[in-house]
């Protein structure tokens, strides 16, 4: 555990979480398979050129954790900008349909995995991930997840992979709809539960949420996590996450104790 803010006294009561790339690792890679489909539907036929490549991937690096139709927004529009690949659609809903397809592909077989036995739930699971979601549920704190990911998918992986149960409530971002979840529910979080800023901890591996909830005086740990070892620090992504004001930053949830401790709770 990196402590890089003023940490003040605090007694949190509700903690939101991102979902993919914070407790679930299903999705790793995602990138893998949106940088080659955004250079594709730019360059078109042609060979892409350094520049496309360079655009493309500090785009994405910029806008992890936003909601995907945002992405597909710059999409459309820098398809247009280039003019390389006349007579493709300017409808970015055509490019999020597109990319979770592809993306899907890649999905079918891990879950296949997980529903076959082949592998444990826990494999695709933040090192000590469930134990902390226990431990906040066993001390009455709520738990939220909000996620850029469609609603209906990132509630099937919960379960899939056994937190579900975890949840006080979980929201993705809703068909059709380019509201922000990450921000709605933590609004609804101070909203309806009558929360102060200081009651709140905030952990995401995005620096969306974790600017929402520095703005909204929260506590913000920044999960900058290798989803490939599930466990350990990713430079790139603590980089990311000190930007956007991360009070505290952990590569994953090993150290239970001091994170409760952090959240204003000691032994039970």
């Amino acid at each position: 555990m990196e402590i890089v803010g003023k940490i003040v006294d605090r007694a949190v009561k509700a903690v939101l979480f991102d979902f993919d790339g914070t407790i679930s690792t299903l999705r790793h890679g995602w990138e893998s398979v949106m940088e080659p489909m955004m250079i594709e539907m730019i360059a078109g036929n042609a060979e892409p050129d350094g520049e496309i490549v360079k655009r493309v991937r500090e785009y994405i690096d910029e806008s992890t954790g936003i909601q995907t139709i945002h992405q597909m927004k710059w999409l459309a529009e820098e398809v247009r900008r280039q003019g390389r690949n006349p007579g493709m659609p300017a409808d970015p809903w055509w490019y999020k349909a597109e990319y979770n397809r592809r993306l899907m592909l890649r999905l079918a077989d891990r879950k296949a995995e997980v529903l076959s036995g082949k592998k444990r739930a826990e494999e695709f699971l933040m090192a000590g991930a469930e134990a902390f979601l226990q431990e906040l549920c066993a001390r009455g704190v709520k738990v939220y997840v909000a996620s850029g990911t469609d609603d209906a998918d990132v509630a099937e992986e919960a379960e899939l992979l056994g937190v579900r149960k975890y949840f006080t409530a979980l929201k993705g971002a809703m068909p059709g709809s380019e509201r922000c979840s990450k921000e709605e529910t933590l609004r609804m979080l101070a909203r309806e539960a009558g929360l102060q800023g200081a009651e709140m901890a905030v952990f995401g591996d995005g620096k969306v949420e974790i600017a929402l909830g520095a703005a909204m005086g929260a506590l913000t740990v920044g999960v900058a996590s290798d989803e490939e070892a599930r466990h350990g620090i990713n430079r790139a992504k603590r980089s990311r996450l000190l930007k956007a004001h991360a009070d505290v930053i952990v590569g994953d949830f090993l150290e239970r104790e001091a994170l409760m401790k952090l959240l204003g709770m000691g032994e039970r």
